[in-house]
C-alpha cells in the first residue's frame, strides 16, 4: 500500500512538473511566435544581471509582477464566488490529466509501474466529465463580477461549450468503436501495431475526419483563437476575467495554458499514437539498446557541437552590436552547449553499447516518455500557430460551424464507422 501511494505521488509530481514547467515556456513561445508572424521583435527587455536570453526572462518577471500586484476587487461582486472561480478553473484544468498515460511502464526491481496516475476503465468519460466542469468556473467568475461584459463572456462560454462538446463526443465515439475500449491505455496500446505491415495504426489514420473534428472542438473547448469568443477583446474588453487582477487573473491565465497542454496531450494520445514510436516498438528498443544508445549519444554530441559553433559564429559577427550584456549571451549559450556536449562524451566513455537488460528497459521507457512529450510540445506549438494565423469568428459563425457543419459531419462519421465495424 505504501509503495502504491509513493509511486502515485511521484507520477503526480512528474505530471505537475511537466505541465507547470511548460506553462511559462508556452507563454514565451506565444509571444515570440506572434511577434514572428507579425514581423516584430517580441519580448526582449527583461533580464537578470543584464542577460535577457531572447525574452525567456519575461515569464519570470510576469510572475513576480502578478505576485506583488494589488488585488483590486470591484464593488458589488459576489465575494465567495468571485474568489472561488479562478481556483476552480485552474484546479479542474489539472485534474483532467490523471487518466492520460505518458508512457508504457517503468520497471524497477522486477516490478512494472504503469506510467499513468489512474488507469480507469472509463478514462475517456472521466476526461469529458471533468473538462466540462471548467465552464462552471468561467460562468461563476463572469456572473459574480457584476459586469455586463464579464456576464456576456460567461454566457458565450456556456453556449460554446455545449455546441462543441457534442461534436467532440460524437467524434470520439467513432474512435472508441474501433478501439473497443474506454480505457486510454488500451486505446494507446492499440495504436502500436502496423496496418498492412508499414502504416502505424494511429487514430488519425483510421479516423481522419474524427481527428479533425476533435482538434477543432479542442480549440473551442480551450477558448483559443479563432474560438475565443468568451474573451473577445474587440467586443468584451477581455471577457469573463475582465474584473480580475493580481494572482486571481494569473490563475485564469495559467488555466488557459494548462488546458492547452491537456488538449495537446489528448490529441497525441487518441489520434497520434501516444507514447508509441512509429516502427520502433518497445521490444525492438530493448533488443537493440546497445546500438541505439550510442547512436543517440553521438547525435547529441554532434548537435551540441553544431549549436556551439553557430553561437561562436554569432559572437565573432555581432561583437559590440548592442553595447550591453546582450553581447555576452551568444558566448554564454555556446558555453552551455559545450558543457552538454562534454556530458554526452562522458556518457560515451561509459561504454553504453554494453548496456544490460535493466538499462535497456529504462532506455525504452525514456524514449517512449520523450516521444509523448515531443508530440505534446508539437501540438502546443500548433495551437499557438493557429491562434496567430486565423481571425476570430463572429458569434453567429461560431454557432453555424458547431451546429450546421461539425455536428452533421460527426454524425456521418459515427454512422459510417459503425457500418464498417459491423461488416469488417
Amino acid at each position: 500500500m505504501t509503495d502504491l501511494v509513493l509511486t502515485t505521488f511521484l507520477k503526480m509530481a512528474f505530471i505537475l512538473a511537466v505541465i507547470l514547467g511548460l506553462v511559462p515556456v508556452l507563454i514565451w513561445a506565444e509571444r515570440k511566435g506572434s511577434a514572428f508572424i507579425q514581423d516584430r521583435t517580441g519580448p526582449n527587455r527583461a533580464g537578470i544581471a543584464g542577460i535577457r536570453l531572447a525574452g525567456l526572462i519575461h515569464p519570470i518577471a510576469d510572475v513576480l509582477k502578478l505576485l506583488f500586484k494589488e488585488d483590486v476587487r470591484p464593488a458589488g461582486v459576489h465575494r465567495v464566488l468571485y474568489a472561488l472561480a479562478p481556483f476552480l478553473v485552474f484546479f479542474i484544468s489539472l485534474l483532467t490529466y490523471a487518466v492520460i498515460p505518458f508512457g508504457d511502464y517503468l520497471e524497477v526491481g522486477g516490478r512494472r509501474i504503469p506510467l499513468v496516475v489512474a488507469d480507469l476503465d472509463v478514462g475517456i468519460l472521466y476526461v469529458l466529465a471533468i473538462a466540462s466542469l471548467g465552464t462552471y468556473g468561467i460562468v461563476m467568475g463572469g456572473w459574480a463580477s457584476n459586469n455586463k461584459y464579464t456576464f456576456l463572456g460567461a454566457v458565450r462560454s456556456t453556449s460554446q461549450m455545449i455546441s462543441y462538446e457534442i461534436s467532440m463526443g460524437l467524434a470520439l465515439m467513432g474512435l472508441l468503436l474501433v478501439s473497443q475500449s474506454l480505457r486510454l491505455t488500451d486505446v494507446v496500446a492499440g495504436q502500436g501495431v502496423l496496418l498492412w505491415g508499414f502504416l502505424p495504426r494511429w487514430g488519425f489514420v483510421i479516423q481522419p475526419l474524427g481527428a479533425i473534428l476533435f482538434m477543432t472542438a479542442a480549440f473551442a473547448e480551450t477558448n483559443r483563437n479563432p474560438f475565443d469568443l468568451p474573451e473577445g477583446e474587440s467586443e468584451l474588453v477581455s471577457g469573463y476575467h475582465l474584473e480580475y487582477s493580481s494572482m486571481k487573473f494569473a490563475l485564469f491565465f495559467m488555466a488557459e495554458y494548462t488546458n492547452l497542454v491537456v488538449a495537446s496531450a489528448l490529441i497525441a494520445t487518441l489520434y497520434f499514437g501516444g507514447w508509441n514510436i512509429p516502427w520502433l516498438p518497445r521490444a525492438v528498443i530493448e533488443a537493440r539498446a546497445g546500438v541505439l544508445l550510442p547512436l543517440l549519444l553521438a547525435a547529441h554530441v554532434a548537435i551540441c557541437a553544431l549549436a556551439a559553433a553557430l553561437y561562436l559564429r554569432r559572437v565573432s559577427r555581432e561583437r559590440g552590436k548592442f553595447g550591453d550584456a546582450r553581447d555576452r549571451e551568444p558566448g554564454l549559450m555556446a558555453g552551455v552547449c559545450v558543457l552538454l556536449g562534454l556530458a554526452g562524451l562522458a556518457a560515451l566513455a561509459l561504454r553504453p553499447w554494453e548496456i544490460g537488460p535493466a538499462g535497456a528497459s529504462l532506455l525504452a521507457t525514456a524514449l517512449q516518455v520523450g516521444a509523448f512529450v515531443g508530440k505534446v510540445v508539437f501540438f502546443c506549438w500548433f495551437f499557438i500557430w493557429v491562434r496567430w494565423t486565423l481571425p476570430r469568428f463572429r458569434y453567429d459563425q461560431l454557432m453555424h460551424l458547431g451546429w450546421k457543419v461539425m455536428l452533421p459531419l460527426a454524425l456521418a462519421n459515427l454512422v459510417l464507422t459503425a457500418v464498417v465495424v459491423a461488416f469488417v
